[in-house]
């Protein structure tokens, strides 16, 4: 059953200058400048070389080989036949050899593997690519709540400077006691403590964002439009998309593809019992300088042929190396095991948080909408006499946090809804720029207007492309 809920933050969210930086645009400067993206990148590329480097084994290997000696030979024969001194002379020869192998197991079982390895790669470059979009939402979403918590903070602090002034002077005139100056004191104090916090958290936030980015942020961000739609996920049932995270993770995936590696190369380590059988040839010139001992010679030689090779004993290396490779295949099957339970469990998590987080949304909303209408009572109250200024401060006060949280809420929905997508494997920049379409320049310009905006976690097959998808440099 769907479900859908009209959110109206006309007093959430204050506009931003022109010229504001939205999530695109920093997502696209994160794409360039993110280390950590980069060294994926990087990673990926460098992996593509395995498979090449594995064929290597099964293609001909030449190769050229040149000597040259000089000889100087002092010889005393016992017999008067030959005549004994000291001579002198060169020797060289050069020769191209050719090795093709005919039939290696290891070899073929290694092209095997490193077909894998490649797989693999691109399946850890399209996670990287997933945990940059969700590194790119978590920072600009905090550094929004930041900026709104910080002004919440200055508006309160604007609003108590007042009051203790009010009770300054009203302590002057004898209107008020020294309690009520100090107790306004106090509640000044207190909140400008807050604002130094506030003001932290936003450089924290902004540096955290940097890190991304690899600049400062100089710009204000685009904050969210005054009203935004959320649809509860399709399917409808948490099972449903557990059982497609088992599916289509990525780290699953990963962690599949690590096992068929480790079981290849349980082969690749029983292979070394294996005969090979190589197609072997040479061509060779070979020069002797004459001497008194003998006569000079020039040698050519052509050689063409077939090697075997079978191995008896090697001191127990293989069958050793074999029993270490069923311990890591072992171990990776373990891996897979526990990645499947972790994945169920995120994904079960990031469910709830989009389901709980639209119910949590509804909820804020009524409450921002009882306070606003409890501060407009209190305000009536203090014009009438039965409420003080302290009430109103109270009252701006609970509005204030109320919409913080509201703002909390709408937030993190956004960000469930993308871990949700990430989790069954499907995390792509599209689900960034229907993000990107919520914000605006001016977010507060049009706080009124009743503008909805779509953004809903419904995720059909049909109607999403694969997350390899323009993931992979060229």
């Amino acid at each position: 059953m769907m479900m859908r809920m009209v959110l109206t933050l006309s007093a959430l969210l204050c506009a931003s200058p022109a010229l504001a930086v939205d999530l695109l645009q920093i997502y696209q400067d994160a794409q360039s400048n993110d280390a950590r993206y980069a060294a994926a990148k990087a990673a990926y590329q460098a992996r593509q070389e395995r498979l090449p480097q594995a064929k290597a084994g099964l293609r001909p290997s030449i190769n050229l080989d040149a000597r040259y000696n000089y000889n100087d030979i002092d010889v005393d024969y016992d017999s008067p036949t030959f005549n004994s001194g000291r001579r002198n002379y060169s020797a060289y020869d050069y020769g191209v050899n050719l090795t093709q192998p005919i039939y290696r197991r290891q070899n073929m079982l290694a092209v095997s593997q490193a077909e894998i390895e490649v797989a693999q790669a691109g399946t850890e470059l399209d996670l990287a690519a997933q945990d940059l979009i969700l590194r790119t939402a978590q920072a600009y979403f905090d550094v929004l709540l930041a900026r709104y918590n910080l002004r919440t903070e200055r508006s309160q602090q604007s609003a108590l400077a007042e009051q203790l002034e009010q009770a300054k002077r009203n302590f002057v005139v004898g209107t008020a006691t020294i309690t009520d100056q100090r107790e306004a004191q106090a509640r000044y104090d207190l909140t400008s403590a807050r604002v130094l916090v506030a003001e932290n958290d936003l450089r924290v936030a902004q540096e955290a964002l940097q890190v991304l980015t690899g600049k400062p942020i100089t710009d204000e961000l685009a904050g969210l439009r005054p009203s935004v739609d959320f649809e509860a996920p399709t399917p409808t049932s948490i099972d449903a998309w557990v059982n497609r995270a088992y599916a289509n993770n990525l780290e699953i995936l990963r962690a599949r593809q690590t096992v068929e590696i480790a079981q290849t190369e349980i082969k690749v380590q029983r292979a070394g019992h294996q005969p090979t059988l190589d197609l072997v040839g040479s061509l060779s010139q070979n020069h002797q300088g004459s001497s008194a001992f003998g006569v000079g010679s020039d040698t050519s030689a052509g050689v063409i042929g077939v090697e075997f090779n079978l191995p008896l004993y090697q001191g127990g290396a293989v069958n050793s190396r074999t029993r270490e490779a069923i311990a890591a295949e072992q171990r990776s099957a373990d891996e897979l095991e526990n990645t499947r339970r972790t994945v169920a469990q995120s994904t079960r998590e990031a469910y709830l948080g989009v389901t709980s987080g639209i119910a949590q949304v509804s909820a804020y909303q009524q409450a921002v909408s009882s306070t606003e209408l409890q501060l407009e009572s209190t305000k009536l109250g203090q014009e009438v006499g039965v409420r003080t200024q302290v009430d109103v401060l109270n009252a701006e006060g609970q509005l204030a946090l109320a919409r913080l949280d509201l703002a909390r809420s709408v937030y993190n929905t956004l960000l469930s809804q993308l871990r949700l997508q990430a989790s069954v494997g499907r995390l792509v920049e599209a689900d960034l720029l229907s993000i990107n379409d919520l914000l605006e320049e001016n977010a507060g310009a049009n706080a009124n207007t009743g503008t909805t905006t779509n953004n809903s976690a419904n995720t059909s097959n049909s109607a999403r492309p694969g997350p390899a998808a323009n993931t992979k440099p060229k």
